[in-house]
């Protein structure tokens, strides 16, 4: 009988060994790791050069308090990853997941506005559907109905107010001008912050706006004194093809949430990238960030994230995440085409998603079930993917996310469309 609380009533294999894409469990099944996790082992796995910066790490300081020391590890790193994302200026605030790394950036954008002497700006707008983190303020940010009913009761929904998805069939700036029609119903002296995942992750699989939307959505945000807070925990890093999924629209937001690909699951890292404006509003106001934890800024996770930044670089990775997508969305396409259950395909670097549906109608089934039918059929073949659901209305629409490493090889994303194709023909209505 096992100790360990786990997250659902079903059966875990365990795994023991991982390499590059692959993992292994104790009944030496192999698994093509088509998720990376949950986009999370962005380079892969078993890496001695990384394994070897943590020991190193470990050896050299293992542990100083935020608010007593910093550390040449996390200085070092601050400065090579603002310099990676092309941020000059920005300063990172290190945690350790990218709930915590909301968090930062909702209380960050609460305590500027403070700081501003507007104090009335309390509201944080984001979308619906949108997934910004498990912990309570990051849940209560996020529009996800299934993840957050339950604690419902724990938040104060005014705070939250939703601004439907964006539509990539529309003018992309007609379509964010939804977000200047809200903040005038919600009255602008109330608003804080807009916060969105540039590429939209677990919440509607690799959905992006059309062109001229984040523009668009910047502009208002600076008209209105709302600060712009790009989510990139789950598409940055590379993932989309660029260092920062927001890049090819060159917007540049006040605030940049980063997570999952920093130390590429080598260890827990996240945090905030700040904008030079924001930091001195906080340092020439009270003169401290109101707002810390324990592990924050922690030394052997930032030498992990500088060597996660020295494979991206040495290896190009986040060039490689641009090629090889868009060959794998091509594959993708010639499945869609085989099997009408694949409505949709979409994908931006190596972030895909796949809008499942009824091939009749093309519209989403009554029952949000085929993602996960179809999601448990690719494991049993050996391909992890992240199914989910609730895209159209909170319940209906099925997709599938993929993210595999950005380090895998020709071969392998071969491989991850042959078991896809596999699950995809036993799938059946």
């Amino acid at each position: 009988m096992s100790s360990v609380f786990y997250r659902t009533s079903r059966t875990y294999p365990v795994a023991v060994r991982a390499e590059g894409p692959y993992l292994w469990d104790r009944e030496g099944r192999r698994y093509l790791d088509g998720a990376s996790g949950a986009l999370v082992a962005n380079i892969g796995q078993g890496r001695p050069e990384i394994a070897d910066a943590v020991a190193q790490a470990a050896r050299t300081l293992a542990f100083v308090h935020g608010s007593q020391f910093s550390s040449e590890a996390l200085e070092r790193y601050a400065e090579r990853l603002m310099a990676f994302l092309d941020l000059p200026g920005y300063r990172f605030f290190a945690v350790s997941g990218g709930s915590e790394a909301t968090e930062s950036a909702i209380k960050l954008s609460r305590q500027v506005q403070a700081e501003r002497g507007q104090p009335q700006r309390f509201r944080i707008i984001t979308r619906r559907p949108s997934y910004h983190g498990a912990s309570l303020g990051s849940l209560a940010a996020s529009g996800m109905g299934a993840r957050r009913e339950l604690y419902t009761p724990l938040m104060n929904e005014d705070a939250w107010p939703k601004l439907p998805k964006p539509d990539p069939r529309r003018d992309g700036a007609e379509d964010a001008e939804q977000l200047r029609t809200l903040i005038e119903q919600l009255g602008p002296q109330t608003v804080a912050a807009f916060m969105a995942e540039p590429v939209v992750g677990a919440s509607d699989a690799a959905l992006a706006p059309a062109d001229g939307y984040y523009q668009r959505v910047q502009q208002i945000c600076r008209e209105y004194g709302v600060l712009f807070i790009a989510d990139e925990v789950m598409c940055g890093m590379g993932r989309c093809g660029t260092p920062l999924a927001l890049q090819p629209w060159d917007v540049t937001p006040d605030i940049v949430v980063l997570g999952k690909g920093l130390a590429a699951g080598y260890v827990p890292l996240a945090g905030i990238a700040a904008s030079p404006e924001l930091y001195r509003a906080v340092m020439d106001g009270s003169g401290a960030y109101k707002h810390g934890y324990t592990y924050a800024g922690h030394p052997l996770s930032a030498a992990v994230g500088a060597a996660v930044l020295d494979v991206l670089e040495q290896e190009r990775l986040v060039e490689r995440s641009a090629v090889l997508g868009a060959q794998l969305l091509d594959g993708l396409r010639g499945l869609a085409a085989r099997f009408p259950q694949v409505l949709e395909v979409r994908g931006r670097g190596l972030m895909f998603g796949l809008v499942l549906g009824d091939p009749a109608t093309g519209e989403a089934y009554p029952r949000p079930e085929l993602a996960e039918r179809l999601g448990r059929r690719a494991f049993e073949l050996g391909l992890i993917t992240y199914p989910g659901s609730g895209a159209v209305d909170g319940v209906r629409g099925d997709h599938l996310l993929l993210g595999p490493p950005l380090s895998i090889t020709d071969g392998q994303a071969d491989e991850l469309l042959s078991l896809l194709g596999q699950a995809l023909g036993q799938l059946h209505d």
